[in-house]
């Protein structure tokens, strides 16, 4: 699905209570899942700030659904939806329209809309096979759309009607639905619409709803993800749950390495200027990056609301041409994870033999590169790399205009270079004991790094060395 309105769904509540403060009306009480079943017919996790995933969670709901149902509703904190354009109707229903699946629709129980809607499969398909193969959110979706005429033949022989009672569909499941307090003044609606991500946000706090879910759901992550390679792009999980492999932090994370170039620094959406993560937190903090990344992306000077009101567009060439080279970062990333062990090697070294590196390195392990995949000849420690791939901060140039750009071409110098970096960069190591963790995590790595691609750059005469 995508940020387009939906179908009008009528919701209907038994024993509602409504609530109104400032601006927002809460209407809360028990929907019958025979009820309910429309919501999973017509929405997605969109506005939710991760997928689901089948889970001890999503088990332990269905074993309450199917073993305890009159208890269910008092177990659960249920679904929380959010619409900005309703209207009530009689017997304790309300008519909804999901203006914006990306803003509205499901904002938190995610893991119970799951778990109810694996719990109708399983009734509607009996032992179907492919019911053990879902996992993710994505692929129930899926499931669900395929078996939409087996669903229906279920409701129908289940009893569905607007009046019947005890059929297995009529348990009851917690619902609020939060709207504007009068839909027909713009105003309000904007307001609504603008408090939806932090409520959002807020009511996700239990699930420790990580700092690169919020920024991707303030679409602070979509010129990144535009730029990168789309066969990289598609393997980050920028949703939580979203079934990606690399996580968005170790991509965010990287793309402080130009991102720290911009001078003067952007100031945050409170006034604050935002300071670049110190070098050893893009090895040992990402969490400390992409909160970073966040204040830096919702800075009024680097991007603005879009027409809805919601999502946050680029408008700052300075940060655009950061992201340029960011998107460039992760391979070279692997560039650096191929080739260090063979500099390593040739400069009499042996990889190898170094403790971390053999235990990373066993007969049964598979060895490729992070981001590309690649098949390498080691696996390494990232405390070895990531030295080495801020040390490409050398390269960079901070131009006149404000913008960022390489001096030379990173992948030629690495090819040509390394080698002699690495010669550098490996006095270190010894006094470090080997250890990846202390490499990492030490500040003198990242200044012999950088020191040594700023010394190689201007032996090979193709740039001032001004990098940092």
């Amino acid at each position: 699905m995508n940020d387009t309105v939906t179908e009008p769904i009528i919701i209907k509540f038994d024993q509602p209570a409504e609530q109104t403060v400032d601006g927002i009306t809460r209407i809360s009480g028990f929907v019958k899942a025979k009820h309910f079943l429309p919501l999973i017919d017509n929405l997605d996790l969109e506005a939710n700030p991760r997928s689901s995933k089948v889970g001890p969670v999503t088990d332990a709901i269905r074993y309450s659904i199917q073993n305890t149902p009159d208890d269910f509703p008092f177990k659960t904190k249920g679904v929380l939806l959010g619409s900005s354009e309703y209207e009530r109707l009689d017997r304790g229903r309300v008519r909804v329209t999901f203006d914006n699946t990306e803003l509205e629709g499901i904002l938190d129980g995610g893991h119970n809309t799951l778990a109810i809607g694996l719990h109708v499969l399983e009734l509607a398909l009996g032992s179907d096979a492919r019911l053990k193969k879902v996992k993710l959110w994505a692929q129930f979706r899926e499931l669900w759309n395929e078996s939409r005429e087996q669903i229906r033949a279920f409701r129908a022989e289940a009893g569905t009607a607007e009046d019947a009672d005890g059929g297995a569909l009529d348990f009851l499941i917690p619902v609020e639905l939060i709207v504007p307090e009068d839909a027909g003044d713009p105003l309000v609606v904007d307001d609504f619409r603008a408090s939806l991500l932090d409520i959002c946000a807020a009511r996700n706090n239990n699930v420790q709803l990580r700092a690169e879910a919020k920024a991707n759901q303030h679409g602070y992550f979509d010129d990144l993800k535009s730029l990168l390679p789309k066969a990289i792009a598609d393997k980050v999980e920028w949703k939580t749950n979203d079934g990606g492999f690399i996580k968005a932090a170790d991509v965010i994370s990287l793309a402080w390495v130009p991102l720290a170039l911009l001078d003067p620094m952007p100031v945050d959406e409170d006034g604050r200027k935002v300071d670049a993560p110190v070098p050893q937190n893009i090895y040992r903090n990402k969490g400390d990056c992409v909160a970073r990344f966040e204040r830096l992306m919702s800075s009024k000077e680097v991007t603005s609301a879009n027409t809805g009101g919601f999502k946050k567009e680029l408008k700052s060439t300075r940060v655009h041409s950061a992201l340029k080279i960011a998107a460039q970062m992760p391979e070279l990333y692997d560039r650096v994870y191929a080739d260090f062990p063979k500099a390593y090697n040739a400069l009499g070294g042996k990889y190898g033999r170094i403790v971390a590196v053999a235990k990373m390195n066993t007969s049964s392990k598979s060895k490729h590169a992070r981001f590309t995949g690649a098949k390498v000849d080691y696996n390494s420690p990232e405390g070895f790399i990531i030295p080495l791939v801020y040390g490409l901060t050398g390269l960079l140039e901070h131009r006149a205009d404000g913008t960022i750009d390489w001096q030379t071409d990173p992948f030629e110098f690495l090819a040509e270079h390394l080698q002699d970096v690495v010669k550098q960069f490996t006095i270190l190591m010894a006094p470090f004991q080997y250890d990846p963790q202390k490499v990492g995590k030490g500040q003198e790595s990242y200044a012999l790094a950088l020191s040594a691609f700023q010394n190689e750059l201007l032996r090979s005469g193709k740039g001032a060395g001004v990098g940092a």
